[in-house]
């Protein structure tokens, strides 16, 4: 419902900043008041600052000419390059205090200010980031940065980087880009933004309007972009769209020659008045200040000499002239604009106003001096943490067929050789793989010959190595040259992969895979430092899971968005324990199969276990019926309404348990989109029992589909996805963005029933979902994920699975009947959590029978699992014991009926405790857990496929397998 969040949030920006506004426009006036000519030009002219030259590494003493540019001009920026940290933070401070009108500093700091400050560890680069899965990472990189810039001094950083690379060749951008996906692109931009303002320091969106297609630098030529409009409006410009909509203070305008924007010759976008101002401006309505990219560069340089660059700048609507050279001859050279009437004085106040402003906005109107105390330590405070843990969530499994590979378990006595090539000393983790295993290291770096490769490979088919680990190293950063990966290192990998079971790591751009796309395992490090050498050899230990996914397409076999998990050795196995006797697994095989012989189901999986140990894993069936590929563990289930307590339950029991949610509170309280309806005072305890009045169920597909034919209607699905069809619903198949807003008012406006009597509804776990993310700051399915399934070591656990795991290791469900037409499989079947992008809190999550059972395990042990509490036993008691008097439910949780002992048919068996909670999911899952014995039960059916119909519930399969499992 971003719409009504967004209007809801814009009233309340503009109320809280009214008063703000006023005062820096009173300011910006007074100052621009005292300010000569000369000096309203020179306010828009950012010098460079460097006190040591970028590639000689010798000290230069620009300052002395930046002083004199002060003193004598009053420019208006400072953009900091090469230096030590207190040199350049000292020279803040001294430029600060002899200004006559506050100074804007400025830094390129993408990755940090180490990017340009000597003695600062960089950060990762916006790629790694980008193959993270947790975008509030992103918010709290921003955070850091912000912190070491205000640190410095510094109130503007050139950054976030706005461009999706969908150009593997880039030579500018590359791994500078969060990656291919636009909507991903745009969110991280976002939370690093929001990060960065967070500590008063203003992100640019850059490079306007997208610089990602290109395969010329523009530091050196003119890049050409051959785009039609459309094409720019549904790629390029949509991260921008949502930076601005977001409140980015400034934009720097790119030297790009895109003929669909202004086709006149040379007139890339810095330079063009369509661009900045027609585009920019008037059309997407941008409001905040803009920079151009330098003007030193050739992109711009060779077509427009001299001042000439900086004047037609201002002529196309820019603000801030970033390096346009010699700050007397652009002086100069504006001034004969206005006399020869190509601009206004008018118009150079409007751009000085704007710049006053925004200096302002960032706290120059009270600049206070910046502490050279512990400067560099303070600098470098948080880097390592954050590294480690954007190096332990990034780092992806992008190719995953041989699961023997890895991860391996530490076993010094295994035969197994690690190949380093790119350096010819030991890694970190070379060093780790040798300790773990007592692994022969080979190195070589990238001067091996045809000789020397077709040697080692000889010599390693002949020993009797059982795994081979094969790193990267020292890979370019830029895809010249394949990454500086000699075609003697490609054969060698692919040969050595091919013949000995292999595990690859590339420690460097994920493109570089492109190389490698046959080799059964490939792994995508992103860095090569100490750091994510430690957490990629972890991983190969099993100690923890990858969780990255790719954040750009390498080759068919490893596309965007993919990223394998795994199981972590001795998080969260259980143990093996007793067996059911011979005559109780005959009964449990007799019910099931005669199901699957009725076509109850296709297929069946059960899993059983007894006081912390599984007592019965055993899979039925087949995965269809028309299908010979049977069921095994491995199969991944649509958890339907299971999903409401393994991911939402468990979220809100989290936030609960962590103060952040209070039950007798309200969606009002939580929720600001739901302010002003009748929803808003519903308090938290009665939606989780279903006790606050909410209909059971809303037929949003009805709205989409024709009722006679069930079709689609025309307009609301694309088999494309872009910025009017964002919404993934199905394979190839893209729902209306807009639409999601609907779904949400239908919600709202929903009748409520007096009374508050029981009502079981998906609505309430929908809402519970939308709670989540309004406390936590993450999506449902990022929250579950960072929370519970990444820390248990799940694999094949989440909401759209097809992201992470192979779609024919999931359980089809039906032939929908209603908008998909189509065999749902590898997407939610419910279609309303398919109309939410397969993200819900009612719908959406899908598990092996296994995970499942160590979830509910979790649960049954009071919060805690292999040593780690994840909840307070008083939250665990809390959330399953019996609430109300008019239901059976938990909070979150179902329960057997109260009545067991005279029902006909108890609910769910007549052997359980009163103890006992779980959940049942519409299409054939359950997940039960009795307490008193000791006892977790998970049977998964697809009883939908091909069509739902109610034979398994008319043969009551999950009752009587239960009452089986149970009986004494």
């Amino acid at each position: 419902m971003e719409p009504i969040k967004s209007r809801l949030c814009t009233i309340l920006l503009l109320l809280s900043l009214s008063v703000g506004a006023q005062d820096a426009g009173r300011w910006a006036d007074s100052v621009l008041r005292s300010l000569t000519d000369d000096e309203k030009i020179a306010q828009l002219i950012m010098v460079r600052l460097s006190s040591i030259d970028g590639k000689t590494r010798k000290a230069v003493f620009y300052d002395s000419t930046v002083e004199a540019n002060i003193r004598k001009y009053n420019i208006g920026g400072i953009c900091l390059f090469q230096g030590p940290p207190v040199k350049q933070a000292s020279l803040v401070n001294h430029f600060q205090s002899i200004a006559k009108t506050p100074i804007l500093m400025a830094i390129d700091g993408e990755n940090g200010v180490g990017m340009r400050v000597d003695s600062v560890m960089g950060l990762p680069r916006m790629m790694m980031l980008g193959a993270v899965r947790d975008s509030l990472l992103a918010f709290r990189y921003g955070q850091w940065v912000g912190e070491q810039c205000r640190q410095m001094g510094i109130q503007v950083n050139f950054a976030p980087v706005a461009d999706v690379n969908n150009n593997p060749n880039n030579p500018v951008i590359n791994d500078r880009s969060f990656g291919e996906n636009k909507y991903k692109v745009a969110t991280l931009a976002v939370q690093y933004m929001l990060g960065m303002k967070s500590r008063m320091v203003m992100g640019s969106a850059k490079h306007f309007p997208g610089h990602g297609d290109v395969d010329v630098d523009s530091h050196y030529a003119m890049p050409i972009i051959n785009k039609s409009r459309e094409q720019l409006d549904s790629l390029e410009l949509y991260p921008f769209k949502r930076l601005f909509e977001a409140g980015i203070g400034s934009t720097m305008v790119a030297h790009l020659f895109i003929p669909s924007l202004d086709s006149n010759a040379n007139r890339v976008s810095s330079v063009s008045r369509k661009s900045v101002t027609g585009l920019l401006r008037e059309e997407l309505g941008f409001m905040g200040i803009t920079f151009t990219d330098a003007l030193e560069m050739k992109g711009v340089a060779d077509a427009f000499p001299g001042g000439t660059a900086a004047v037609e700048s201002i002529i196309a609507g820019n603000d801030m002239l970033c390096l346009p050279g010699e700050v007397s001859m652009v002086i100069e050279s504006i001034k004969t604009a206005i006399k020869d009437k190509k601009i206004t004085w008018e118009q150079i106040d409007a751009r000085v106003l704007n710049v006053l402003k925004a200096k302002h906005a960032t706290g120059l109107a009270s600049w206070k001096t910046v502490s050279l105390e512990g400067l560099a330590t303070r600098l470098n405070e948080k880097t390592d943490d954050l590294k480690k843990e954007i190096a332990e969530k990034a780092i992806t499994l992008a190719r995953y067929e041989d699961r023997q590979s890895f991860p391996l378990a530490v076993n010094r006595k295994g035969n197994y050789a690690v190949l380093e090539l790119g350096r010819n000393r030991n890694s970190a983790f070379a060093l780790e793989m040798r300790s773990a295993y007592n692994a022969d290291v080979f190195s070589f770096d990238n001067a091996m010959n045809a000789l020397q490769a077709d040697s080692l490979v000889a010599l390693l088919q002949a020993a009797p190595y059982e795994k081979i680990i094969i790193a990267l190293h020292e890979l370019s950063r830029f895809p010249a040259n394949n990454f500086n990966i000699t075609g003697n290192v490609v054969d060698l990998v692919n040969k050595v992969a091919g013949t000995k079971p292999s595990t690859l790591f590339i420690f460097g751009n994920p493109y570089a895979a492109k190389l490698f796309c046959s080799v059964n395992n490939v792994i995508t490090c992103y860095d090569d430092d100490p750091i994510t050498q430690a957490a990629a050899a972890s991983m190969m230990r099993g100690e923890m899971a990858p969780q990255g996914q790719l954040p750009v397409s390498v080759c068919e076999t490893m596309p965007a968005g993919t990223g394998f998990t795994t199981t972590v050795f001795a998080q969260s196995k259980t143990r093996t324990g007793s067996p059911f006797d011979a005559a109780k697994a005959a009964a449990i095989d007799s019910i099931i199969n005669d199901a699957i012989a009725r076509k109850a189901a296709p297929g069946m999986a059960l899993l059983v276990i007894k006081d912390g140990k599984v007592i019965h894993e055993k899979t039925y069936g087949n995965l269809a019926y028309d299908s010979n590929e049977r069921i095994s563990q491995e199969t991944v289930w649509d958890m339907a309404s299971v999903t409401k307590i393994c991911a939402t339950t468990l979220s809100v029991m989290k936030l609960y348990d962590e103060g952040k949610i209070k039950l007798d509170k309200t969606l009002g309280d939580y929720i600001p989109w739901v302010k002003g309806s009748d929803k808003a005072g519903l308090k938290i305890r009665d939606i989780l029992l279903h006790q606050a009045g909410l209909k059971a169920f809303i037929p949003f597909y009805k709205e989409i589909a024709d009722s006679a034919t069930n079709k689609p209607l025309p307009g609301y699905f694309s088999n494309k996805q872009d910025e009017r069809f964002g919404i993934k619903v199905d394979e190839a198949f893209y729902m209306r963005t807009d639409w999601k807003d609907t779904l949400f008012s239908r919600i709202l406006s929903s009748s409520l029933a007096a009374n508050k009597p029981y009502i079981y509804s998906d609505n309430d776990f929908i809402f519970l979902g939308e709670l989540v993310k309004a406390v936590s700051g993450q999506a449902l399915d990022e929250y579950a994920w960072n929370n519970f399934y990444r820390p248990l070591g799940f694999r094949s656990t989440g909401f759209n699975p097809t992201r992470f795991v192979k779609v024919n290791t999931i359980a089809p469900t039906e032939q929908d009947p209603y908008f998909r037409e189509r065999m749902v499989r590898g997407y939610v079947h419910d279609p309303g959590a398919a109309m939410f992008g397969g993200v819900s809190g009612h719908a959406g999550l899908f598990s092996n029978a296994y995970e499942i059972a160590v979830l509910m395990q979790l649960v049954m042990n009071k919060g805690v699992i292999n040593g780690k509490r994840f909840f307070k036993a008083s939250t665990i008691d809390l959330f399953t014991a019996y609430q109300s008097s008019i239901s059976r439910r938990g909070l979150g949780f179902d329960k057997p009926e109260k009545d067991n002992a005279t029902r006909k048919q108890p609910y769910p068996a007549f052997q359980v405790s009163g103890a006992t909670f779980g959940h049942t999911g519409f299409t054939g899952t359950c997940a039960w857990a009795d307490p008193v014995k000791g006892t977790v039960f998970v049977l998964h059916a697809n009883r939908v496929h091909p069509i739902a119909k109610n034979i398994f519930g008319d043969l009551n399969v999950r009752g009587k397998v239960m009452e089986e499992v149970f009986k004494d």
